[in-house]
């Protein structure tokens, strides 16, 4: 069995007139956690909605597990394991959270021990299990997204920038549930413009610009060298944001 789990390779998308992705290289290990950084309107979110076949890929190809997946309609995308919070979480404002809960529950009733599981990630999930999720905070929404996404085990999870707009103490809610998806041995691919968060949850980093990947590897190559970062996003990783995040080294611990 391969250790790369999705592969893009020479991925390109047009949307009308527009070339966004131009050519993209990417790979997501099993088990690891990879990032995908890069300033606005470097191609990320294109990236996220092209592997779950929401834009179809003009050129190149997709596979995960070694199956094509690069014409799939995105339901059968979803059929084959994958799963993906957009960035505007993509909840259903009308529904309650307990209902969110049991769409997101594809092969049947939701596992009362993995509801236990994410209760115990979200304690707050249960005090507005019956409420309308609409009528949630940002936070309190960002949390079902990410419970509905983890309510079942998938081959991937996807997430665009789950941390915009948190307070820190959210911030932290969140990076702690995925610390324990990855003990599940979860592989994710996670868009984030926080990068104490990239910082804390990272294995594998992939840098995009311009609707191209310009560079992949370890998170700690890029954590431990500032002129990388300077070079590849203008900035660098030292920052204090007021998360409780740790370090990537113990993230993985």
């Amino acid at each position: 069995m391969s250790d790369i789990l999705l592969q893009l390779s020479g991925v390109h998308t047009h949307i009308g007139p527009y070339h966004i992705l131009q050519g993209v290289d990417l790979s997501v290990q099993r088990g690891q956690l990879t990032m995908l950084l890069g300033r606005n309107g470097a191609g990320k979110s294109t990236t996220l909605r092209t592997i779950m076949g929401l834009w179809h890929a003009s050129a190149g190809s997709i596979t995960l597990d070694q199956t094509s997946i690069t014409h799939m309609s995105t339901a059968d995308i979803a059929v084959q394991g994958i799963t993906y919070v957009p960035e505007n979480m993509g909840i259903f404002s009308d529904l309650s959270v307990r209902e969110n809960m049991l769409l997101a529950a594809r092969s049947g009733p939701i596992d009362q021990q993995r509801l236990d599981w994410i209760f115990s990630l979200f304690p707050a999930l249960q005090q507005f299990w019956q409420k309308p999720a609409g009528k949630l905070s940002g936070g309190q929404k960002q949390m079902v997204a990410i419970s509905r996404a983890i309510i079942e085990k998938r081959h991937l999870y996807m997430f665009d920038e789950p941390s915009k707009g948190l307070a820190p103490v959210m911030v932290n809610s969140m990076i702690s549930a995925l610390r324990e998806l990855k003990k599940e041995g979860a592989s994710i691919l996670l868009v984030e413009q926080n990068l104490a968060v990239a910082q804390a949850l990272g294995d594998q980093v992939a840098v995009m610009d311009s609707g191209k990947i310009l560079h992949h590897g370890s998170m700690q190559e890029l954590t431990d060298n500032p002129e990388l970062q300077q070079q590849l996003l203008g900035l660098n990783l030292d920052l204090n944001l007021g998360l409780n995040v740790g370090s990537a080294t113990g993230a993985h611990a």
